[in-house]
């Protein structure tokens, strides 16, 4: 028993070693260590193992790892034809050329939310949406879509979470879900980051399931609040248009 648990407990840190690369490209073993709060020894020795099986490379000159080409390995199977981030990427681009803005889609995990695909604006100046950044879902358009056509008790624990941003008012979001409710798109200016606006939908199953959302995000001087309610409609429609292809 002692034996599995000590395993289970290594198959936990490996897999905790690999998700500091969600927000890094390059890291050493003492910003692995403190990252994880764990010893150095124990952190090199898992190191070793994944450099081993491929799913890290350390760098010989600089002694810092990155992700392996086994990750990607993985990855090759990671996408089918049901998969939203590929279904829906043509009617993404198809709307990125309509408002001229960059589109992202945003599923909701746990208290957070990811941006699984984007397509960039061709725009010279716009906004860069990398994939596979996680966001809360305290702040911007797409986290207040995303709580407020989830289930009741989403949006009351998250309203209560003791981790809620001081510069955030609760009874402000809460209003704004309702009113988000009502009109059937959300808006955000510089809620996340300065300089930057965003307005997003709902996208619903053919079962009435909410399953992601859709935004068009860009610079709050051109991404006025007129402009974002001008473009409102297009985003519903492609947003409907993308929910009947989904089950």
């Amino acid at each position: 028993m002692e034996e599995q648990k000590a395993n289970v407990r290594a198959v936990e840190r490996g897999l905790d070693i690999l998700l500091c690369f969600t927000d890094a490209t390059d890291l050493g073993l003492s910003e692995i260590s403190s990252r994880l709060s764990l010893h150095k020894s124990t952190v090199h020795r898992l190191l070793a193992t994944l450099e081993n099986k491929g799913f890290l490379i350390r760098d010989v000159q600089t002694e810092k790892y990155r992700l392996g080409f086994r990750i990607w390995e993985l990855s090759a199977n990671l996408t089918h034809n049901d998969d939203p981030a590929i279904m829906l990427l043509p009617e993404m681009e198809r709307l990125r050329d309509l408002v001229e803005e960059t589109i992202s889609l945003y599923v909701r995990d746990g208290n957070e939310r990811i941006r699984i695909q984007a397509v960039q604006s061709k725009q010279p100046i716009r906004r860069v949406a990398p994939i596979g950044a996680r966001m809360p879902l305290t702040v911007g358009a797409s986290s207040k879509v995303l709580v407020a056509y989830t289930e009741e008790s989403v949006a009351q624990e998250l309203l209560q979470d003791p981790d809620w941003p001081d510069f955030v008012s609760r009874e402000s979001y809460a209003e704004q879900l309702e009113q988000i409710k009502q009109q059937g798109f959300a808006t955000s200016v510089e809620e996340r980051e300065l300089g930057t606006a965003a307005v997003a939908a709902p996208i619903f199953n053919r079962n009435g399931q909410l399953v992601a959302s859709i935004a068009a995000s860009g610079p709050s001087n051109r991404l006025t609040q007129e402009k974002m309610r001008q473009y409102a409609p297009f985003i519903k429609e492609a947003a409907y248009r993308m929910g009947k292809m989904m089950k």
